[in-house]
């Protein structure tokens, strides 16, 4: 007789009920389950009925219900069929086997077992979870304290626990097995995989062969184990545990550590000290690591580790069109990433993880893990993991711009750091030995552009010798840009309403906002301010100043100025922080208008979003 015959029917909506369930193969029966057994039937008799609602009742021989299932909709003419999977369905009698035809079917509650077939996850339009609660010891089939269900709070990803606490997860799926399982590999017995999509988030597995009965088991004492059926013992033999040494244990060497799988020992992340002084690198997750020198923001670059198991990825942002560099990009604008990664490793790796919290949960492995790039201070970089791009262009290159490109980590090491004993006049060493001086360069970058052509181009003994240059530049992302034009606001609103006086700035523009290492604007630049009375809201002047692009038509002309005045400066600056253009010196092609004019003009034909600089669409969303 074929093992086709396998009832996994759980329910964990009813108490009171006790479900025997049995493979039947040549003549041998093997107890699978007994399902939600909080008060078993204890030898009682008791009669499973298919109700003309499509309802399955279990009643035992008094006729009291003790159990009963629920139905998607109202059914036709309702049958119940355990089919050859295993799978009971209660389906209309002349439909399909199709399980968008099932009214209710014993696979979406599969208590400790994942059967072939069986999806383990979420639907997203239901809300159903299917989930696995452990058994309470090997022959006490009530729920345990163990559950293994998929978190999808971040990228969706399959956490094992032990009742609140976090045990294990397996990490990300990423395309080819979960980034925790290096074993896992493409092999003749079965094939697992990952469904995500805009209705359901499942994992499930097909067996290569139908004569090898296989099953996966959450144990008693919370292991994810893959089993097959012995003949010649009538029994289960563990195939494979997926947890398979002390590294598996959830964040055991806790925030910024990293579990060698190898020698099972702890390490933090390059640029990364114990927490604790008198911690070694051996001790728990109780305490992890911490950066040794704090990140800046602006001058960060990312290091990385091949290999590895990814961070826990229930906070992280991903984005399924961005290839790796967009990723990148996307990252070093944005001063709370962490880390960042590919999602898809196949076909060269595509899509983007971005991580905005501690790292936690990584291990390191010898083969079959992934490469995870952790967002570093400068100075903790090695040379090759840093080389910014030149902001030069081929032109610049033929009118003799010939230097060498240094990158930053190497002109941080020189220097260290930008350190005040190194300054202009005193110096600093390169790696070769040669003393330089280097100059910081405070300008903006056709101005820097400027000086580092004229310079190369120039060779006297009375003039100082350029021996290259260093560019970085710093995009930033709409949270940010969003977060500096709250700031100035802020700072307007003060200077208008909230200051003992009232004062009027009459020359805010983006050259008189400062931000410091944090992104936080600081207003600047008080020589033309006004102050006001109480009672004063307007005043004019016969000598205008300030900036022409930024200033009120009124100011411009006449000489009026009011809080007003700033307000339209402040208009002028939300636009050029939002588009990324001037709004002086800028002429559209087709209509010959202004930056104020282009912008009202997109927005009398509804196309504001047109104004976004193309670098941040990615990063906001349109209200």
């Amino acid at each position: 007789m074929e093992a086709s015959a396998i009832l996994l029917f759980c329910s964990f909506l009813s108490a009171n009920l006790t479900i025997s369930t049995a493979v039947d193969t040549l003549n041998a029966t093997q107890l699978l389950k007994d399902a939600n057994p909080e008060s078993p039937l204890n030898g009682s008799s008791a009669i499973l009925k298919l109700t003309k609602q499509g309802i399955l009742i279990l009643q035992i021989h008094n006729g009291s219900t003790i159990w009963r299932s629920n139905t998607s909709r109202p059914p036709g003419n309702p049958s119940a069929t355990l089919l050859d999977s295993g799978n009971l369905v209660v389906k209309d009698e002349n439909e399909s086997n199709d399980p968008e035809n099932f009214l209710w079917q014993s696979f979406d509650y599969p208590c400790d077992t994942l059967l072939e077939g069986t999806k383990l996850g979420r639907n997203l339009v239901t809300g159903l979870d299917r989930c696995l609660s452990s058994w309470k010891t090997p022959d006490d089939p009530s729920p345990g304290n163990f559950t293994y269900r998929l978190d999808i709070s971040g990228f969706p990803e399959f956490v094992l626990r032990d009742s609140s606490v976090i045990r294990f997860r397996p990490g990300p799926w990423n395309g080819i097995r979960f980034s925790g399982t290096p074993e896992l590999k493409p092999n003749k017995f079965f094939t697992v995989s990952v469904v995500i999509n805009e209705k359901e988030v499942y994992g499930t597995y097909v067996l290569h062969d139908s004569s090898v009965l296989s099953r996966m088991v959450l144990t008693h004492d919370g292991l994810w184990e893959r089993q097959t059926w012995t003949d010649g013992t009538q029994s289960w033999r563990v195939f494979v545990t997926v947890q398979m040494d002390p590294c598996d244990s959830y964040a055991q060497c806790g925030a910024y550590g990293s579990c060698n799988a190898t020698d099972l020992k702890c390490g933090c992340l390059k640029g990364f000290v114990p927490k604790s002084q008198n911690v070694r690198d051996t001790d728990n997750r109780s305490y992890g690591y911490v950066r040794r020198t704090p990140l800046k923001c602006k001058s960060d670059g990312f290091l990385k580790y091949s290999n590895v198991k990814l961070p826990d990825s229930r906070r992280s942002w991903f984005n399924y069109s961005m290839n790796l560099d967009e990723c990148k990009n996307l990252c070093a604008r944005n001063c709370s990433c962490t880390a960042y990664s590919n999602l898809d490793i196949r076909n060269g790796g595509s899509e983007c993880m971005l991580w905005f919290v501690d790292l936690i949960d990584i291990q390191q492995f010898s083969a079959n893990g992934q490469d995870l790039y952790v967002r570093m201070v400068a100075s903790e970089l090695e040379l090759e993991t840093f080389v910014p791009k030149s902001s030069f262009s081929a032109k610049d290159q033929k009118e003799g711009l010939e230097l060498p490109s240094f990158d930053l980590a190497e002109t941080v090491l020189a220097t260290d750091n930008f350190s005040l004993k190194n300054k202009l006049g005193q110096g600093g060493v390169l790696k070769d030995g040669r003393e330089i001086a280097v100059k910081r360069s405070g300008g903006g970058l056709d101005e820097f552009k400027n000086e580092v052509i004229h310079i190369a181009k120039l060779q006297h003994r009375n003039l100082v010798k350029l021996l290259g240059y260093e560019t970085q530049i710093k995009l930033l992302d709409w949270p940010t840009r969003y977060n500096i034009i709250n700031g100035i606001a802020r700072g307007l609103l003060y200077l208008h309403q909230d200051s003992r006086q009232r004062i009027i700035h009459r020359d805010l523009k983006a050259g008189n906002v400062l931000l410091d290492d944090e992104m936080n604007p600081k207003i600047s630049d008080f020589g033309l301010a006004r102050s006001f009375g109480e009672k004063e809201t307007e005043a004019n002047t016969n000598k205008v100043v300030g900036t022409y692009g930024y200033m009120a038509p009124e100011y411009a002309i006449d000489g009026l100025y009011s809080i007003k005045s700033d307000v339209f400066s402040y208009g002028v600056l939300v636009l050029e922080i939002i588009t990324g253009k001037h709004n002086r010196g800028f002429c559209h092609p087709d209509h010959h208008l202004n930056l104020l004019g282009h912008a009202w003009r997109l927005f009398g034909e509804g196309k504001s979003m047109e104004l976004v600089a193309s670098t941040i669409r990615g990063t906001c969303i349109p209200s």
